[in-house]
């Protein structure tokens, strides 16, 4: 949202702009709210779990190298887009005809595109530790949720913001669900 568009007066909730301004702080907390109770719902279950076998340990590692190597080539990525966009935008002919360029689509869509692989690459791996039904679903619903705010970054305005509250409202069912699988397999096999 761009601030210097807002106009202050008595109409507010007919200007587009203002409208838009109120969408999106409205959508700020909730989305606020939302990472929070996801944050609760994560460690909820923690609780009830024994220590991971030597297996988990191994694939929690390998997650976090996987990581280690996503954030080296997101700083890449970035730097890479960014010397791209300053080339662009004050070196080239094409400003002249192409001057307002969507900042989304500078880095974003790569960016988005390679989590929903990786995420897709862990999923795959994560069946090597468990096929439980409760755990294929809360990984799938991982990716949903990338895949969701992926394409918030190609609709406009107010879709835009619908879909990125639903995006992380769909992680919290998920995993809300998956924590209630995860105590009753919990409680009925120990």
């Amino acid at each position: 949202m761009d601030l210097s568009n807002i106009e202050l007066s008595s109409n507010w909730f007919q200007i587009k702009d203002d409208l838009q301004y109120t969408y999106d702080i409205i959508a700020t907390i909730v989305l606020f709210y939302l990472i929070y109770i996801f944050y609760k719902l994560r460690d909820e279950v923690k609780k009830y779990r024994n220590k991971p076998s030597k297996v988990i340990k191994r694939f929690i590692k390998m997650k976090r190298v996987i990581a280690m190597f996503l954030v080296a080539f997101f700083i890449i990525l970035a730097f890479y887009h960014s010397v791209s966009w300053v080339n662009e935008t004050y070196f080239s002919i094409h400003q002249l005809t192409d001057f307002r360029r969507d900042i989304n689509k500078i880095f974003f869509d790569e960016f988005f595109t390679i989590l929903i692989l990786t995420d897709v690459f862990l999923l795959l791996l994560s069946f090597v530790h468990s096929d439980k039904f409760n755990k294929v679903v809360r990984n799938s619903g991982i990716i949903i949720s990338t895949i969701l705010l992926r394409l918030s970054f190609v609709v406009d305005r107010l879709l835009r913001t619908i879909l990125i509250v639903v995006a992380v409202l769909f992680g919290v069912i998920i995993l809300t669900i998956h924590n209630k699988y995860e105590k009753l397999y919990l409680t009925k096999y120990r």
